[in-house]
């Protein structure tokens, strides 16, 4: 399985000839060379998480491709067609395995009202947890996409993160409100969690791709 980040938190998949798209949100440019997309993660309903226009930029390419995402997303994306997830399930997707963990969004202020968020497990091997710190309990994840910038995170809590899911490997998401300089010091913080463990930081750019 190919895991490809692009800007900020949107990620695509591809396995046995067939593509998933994970949170094609506002912050990420169009996704124009998509191929054989069978489904779409939508992880919570914030815009940098998904828009109606990359919505339906990619339906019109693949039409009637299911959309997953918790019921905040049914609700907000009510002009589409939303397949409404939870954590504990699983659903098979043509070649990916995706089971869902967590439920909540991370706090951001006691103000702010908390949303629906799942985690994404991907054939047992990539995790994703949107917007929040929800870990896999009692799986070995081989890629971790660690969100290493956003008005809910805390680097010393995004650092536990990943001490508690132990990745082989892992890389920084969710990072377009950083600046360079920002996303390096985070980055080097996610980098020291992962190798306590054994694990290898992957340095990735948008359209960079790892190997699962």
């Amino acid at each position: 399985m190919r895991v490809t980040k692009h800007e900020h938190a949107t990620l695509t998949l591809e396995a046995g000839g067939k593509t998933l798209v994970v949170d094609p949100g506002s912050f990420t440019s169009p996704l124009l060379d998509l191929d054989h997309v069978i489904g779409i993660v939508i992880t919570h309903e914030h815009p940098d998480h998904w828009t109606p226009e990359h919505l339906s930029r990619i339906l019109t390419a693949f039409p009637h491709i299911p959309i997953f995402g918790p019921e905040g997303v049914t609700r907000a994306a009510s002009d589409f067609s939303i397949t409404t997830v939870h954590p504990g399930d699983v659903i098979e997707v043509g070649p990916f395995s995706l089971e869902f963990f967590g439920g909540r969004h991370a706090v951001i202020h006691e103000s702010i009202p908390v949303i629906d968020n799942v985690g994404v497990l991907v054939n047992d091997e990539f995790y994703y947890p949107g917007d929040s710190y929800a870990v896999p309990v009692d799986k070995k994840v081989q890629l971790l996409a660690a969100p290493v910038g956003a008005p809910w995170l805390k680097i010393g809590e995004a650092m536990d993160f990943v001490l508690a899911v132990a990745p082989r490997r892992a890389f920084a998401t969710h990072d377009w409100t950083l600046s360079v300089i920002g996303k390096q010091m985070g980055s080097a913080r996610l980098k020291w969690a992962t190798e306590q463990s054994g694990g290898e930081f992957v340095s990735l750019q948008p359209l960079d791709s790892a190997e699962v």
